[in-house]
């Protein structure tokens, strides 16, 4: 629903259909995977407060509430606006796409008025989710789609960093819970990580890396 680091827009419809009805996103920023089925069991779960914050105003959020956001335009500032954090924070992204970290001044182009009317629709999707501020360890072993979407292993070979969604990654140990999952595992990555044997699924050119997008499959 809003756009985040490392999101999966362009990518969702190349990864398997869920198995089971109940989906789980350990690594959730905006949830491209559950959004795309939102209609089952969905739980997602992110280390980086911020997100979750978001994610808890857009459940509650009413179609008004959204699109009576201020449209914010080149060089405004949301600190200009009398806003509620969970405003602020959606705003914060919404002006700054495929960031890390929300912003508060619009330094180029934002399509805010188009994501208002986008979100605002969408909202009925999430009303039934569970969202959950926490670490991926402390979920529940249960049978389950699981869409594991860390940050990416290779900071130096691929330009990738361990953001906000939570600490230093143990990409090995990662891996072994991954394999333990009950149910079916999709674990993205890129083709230069080497704590699962992942497969590439589609080469992809950024602005300034290109790299090819894989994935690991239990089933």
């Amino acid at each position: 629903m809003f756009s985040y680091y490392g999101s999966k827009s362009k990518l969702v419809n190349l990864y398997p259909q869920p198995k089971y009805n109940k989906v789980i996103e350990p690594f959730a920023g905006s949830a491209r995977y559950a959004l795309k089925y939102f209609d089952r069991d969905v739980l997602i779960v992110d280390a980086y407060e911020v997100i979750i914050k978001i994610w808890h105003y857009l459940q509650q959020a009413s179609e008004a509430d959204i699109l009576g956001l201020p449209n914010l335009t080149y060089k405004q500032s949301t600190d200009d606006y009398n806003l509620s954090e969970g405003e602020r924070l959606l705003l914060g992204f919404l002006v700054a796409r495929g960031s890390r970290r929300p912003a508060k001044v619009v330094q180029k182009f934002s399509s805010v008025e188009q994501d208002k009317k986008r979100i605002a629709k969408d909202l009925y999707k999430i009303r039934h989710w569970k969202i959950i501020h926490g670490d991926y360890r402390q979920i529940e072993n249960v049978e389950a789609t699981w869409f594991i979407d860390p940050p990416y292993q290779n900071v130096g070979k691929a330009g990738y960093n361990v953001n906000e969604r939570g600490n230093q990654i143990d990409f090995p140990a990662l891996g072994e819970w991954c394999k333990s999952r009950n149910g079916q595992a999709i674990v993205c990555e890129i083709t230069t990580a080497d704590w699962l044997p992942f497969t590439p699924i589609k080469i992809q050119h950024g602005q300034k890396l290109t790299t090819t997008e894989s994935i690991w499959v239990n089933q």
